[in-house]
């Protein structure tokens, strides 16, 4: 059993109302080992047209995480890419901006991590903190060089995300597939997992209270994600809104899209040529020997 996709992306052009996307899916597993088999039978698949992806080297694959605090990124990729050959797959976790990279335009840090051809790269954030964090707190602005004030403005917003369309186009067209994931969280299990961090040893340095202020302004995160997925999501770079309440389900979910990504990018071992073949056979007369 697998999960319709098409019920979780975010069609271009279409308006996106949270409240009415689900964060919590009926489960395709029915106990720890059904889940476990599950994502066993994912991952070895994952690896395997990885392998391809290496060997070709004429394509790479984007994936982008994004959600709340406590969403479950971290724990999504860890086991999701669990069976993947570090040498051809690289994480990047963004964090709060350093003061050379405010000193570039908004894309650079993220321009300078993405993967080469032949290898998968995965964001753990991204520019997209850029049109939704920066929009609820305008004034990071002026780290940019730039005023708090410009933030009131629709126009600034929409250059922005025409900037991430045509990056994403520009990629797109240079051989990177890229799939974006948003893990929707209801506020309720956030807080449960926030209270888990407190309660449990080896959670508690993942606590911030940062984390806690932020949940007050939750309407005004989620009314800057609506926007910016309604206006980022395309048949190049689709959304997928992936509830994750159950992270289970999540990981799963996540492992179906990221396979039906590679799988739909026609991936094979690269031929050999007639001449290299003669000259393996050489090789191997001459080990047999």
């Amino acid at each position: 059993m697998q999960f319709e996709l098409k019920d979780y992306r975010v069609d271009a052009g279409k308006s996106v109302d949270l409240k009415k996307r689900p964060t919590l899916a009926k489960s395709i597993y029915s106990s720890k080992e059904e889940y476990h088999a599950l994502l066993a039978d994912h991952v070895a698949r994952l690896s395997a047209l990885q392998n391809m992806l290496y060997a070709s080297e004429s394509q790479a694959l984007l994936v982008i995480f994004q959600g709340m605090d406590g969403a479950g990124k971290d724990g999504v990729i860890s086991h999701v890419m669990s069976g993947v050959n570090p040498q051809g797959c690289e994480v990047t976790s963004f964090k709060q901006p350093s003061a050379e990279e405010l000193r570039h335009d908004f894309l650079w840090r993220c321009h300078a991590r993405l993967p080469q051809r032949g290898r998968i790269g995965i964001f753990n954030r991204s520019y997209y903190e850029e049109v939704v964090v920066v929009r609820v707190h305008p004034e990071q602005l002026a780290g940019e060089g730039l005023s708090a004030q410009a933030g009131d403005h629709d126009r600034f917003w929409k250059d922005r995300f025409a900037s991430i369309n045509a990056l994403e186009d520009h990629l797109r067209g240079n051989g990177t597939r890229i799939v974006k994931v948003f893990l929707h969280l209801s506020k309720e299990e956030q807080r449960k997992r926030f209270l888990a961090r407190i309660e449990e040893p080896h959670k508690k340095w993942k606590f911030n209270l940062a984390d806690v202020a932020e949940r007050k302004l939750w309407k005004h995160y989620m009314k800057a994600w609506e926007g910016c997925l309604a206006a980022t999501s395309s048949a190049a770079a689709p959304w997928f809104v992936v509830p994750a309440d159950d992270k289970p389900n999540a990981r799963l979910m996540v492992s179906q899209i990221i396979l039906e990504a590679l799988e739909s990018m026609k991936l094979a071992y690269p031929k050999v040529s007639h001449a290299r073949a003669a000259e393996l056979r050489s090789i191997r007369r001459q080990l047999e020997k």
